[in-house]
């Protein structure tokens, strides 16, 4: 039986991008699979490795730390800067979001590094500090957790800003006014209408600085020090310096794993339908 031309070409347009998917992301995911349990010989040593010492759970967990640390530091300071965009006319909303994403042509490597000159003993911060006599001596921020989050917030915050905005945009004002005319005030109309209404982008906005934070290296690896060590620092270590492939395979499906079970978590407790439509 011969094909249409209807049937065949859907075919054709898939087929490029199913081969793509496979070569550069099922076969890579496989071959770090089989590389954590089958390096050098059939083994579960590397996952047991990272449960029986503490050193590699400490790291864990500090990722995790982080990992929420920066989630909650962009969640309030990225809910009211999208409030306010979203007050604004689409004309001048649109162009202050231009500012919010104009940092993205910058590369992150270049952002690291001027959060480490403002931050630095002799850094702009410690300066006006100074200047002002509200310290004695410069501030020891670099090299610690606190600038760590500080410089992943700052280059994460843009997600969470667009996650928030789009949805505050779509939440009918009206409602608002109607909360209001029944007798509650401004904000108790905000906290119980605006508020709920804006948790899709919240859980959205959450998600993605949560998975992308946990898999950070350039900023930790940069502004951190060795006791506040990420998951993605061990991993280039291990490849880099000690070339233990097998363990660091296992550490990268660790992540992986953790990775899946946020969105797990978010399907449950959300929905993975309510992001995609937090995104429209």
């Amino acid at each position: 039986m011969i094909l249409s031309r209807k049937a065949v070409g859907p075919w054709l347009l898939l087929t490029p991008a199913l081969l793509f998917l496979c070569i550069f992301f099922v076969y890579p995911l496989c071959n770090m699979l089989a590389r954590s349990a089958f390096d050098p010989a059939p083994t579960l040593r590397h996952y047991t490795r990272l449960i029986n010492e503490p050193a590699y759970l400490r790291v864990l967990l500090t990722t995790f730390e982080i990992s929420l640390s920066v989630t909650l530091s962009a969640l309030v300071i990225g809910y009211p800067l999208a409030y306010f965009l979203s007050q604004l006319k689409l004309r001048t909303a649109n162009f202050l979001m231009v500012l919010v994403i104009v940092p993205y042509f910058t590369s992150v490597l270049v952002r690291t590094y001027a959060w480490m000159v403002l931050l630095g003993t002799e850094g702009i911060l410690n300066q006006v500090l100074l200047g002002l006599g509200l310290v004695t001596r410069p501030l020891a921020i670099m090299f610690s957790r606190t600038s760590v989050v500080i410089g992943m917030t700052y280059i994460l915050l843009p997600y969470m800003v667009l996650a928030l905005y789009s949805v505050m945009r779509g939440i009918d004002t009206h409602l608002l006014h109607a909360a209001e005319s029944l007798g509650a005030g401004r904000i108790r109309a905000f906290w119980r209408v605006f508020v709920p209404l804006s948790m899709p982008g919240v859980a959205a906005g959450g998600l993605l600085v949560a998975i992308l934070s946990i898999g950070f290296f350039i900023t930790p690896a940069l502004m951190g020090n060795q006791q506040d060590s990420m998951i993605s620092m061990l991993i280039e270590a291990q490849v880099e310096t000690y070339f233990d492939w097998g363990f660091a395979s296992a550490l990268a499906s660790i992540l992986l794993a953790c990775t899946l079970l946020l969105f797990l978590a978010y399907d449950r407790m959300v929905g993975l339908n309510r992001l995609f439509e937090a995104k429209q």
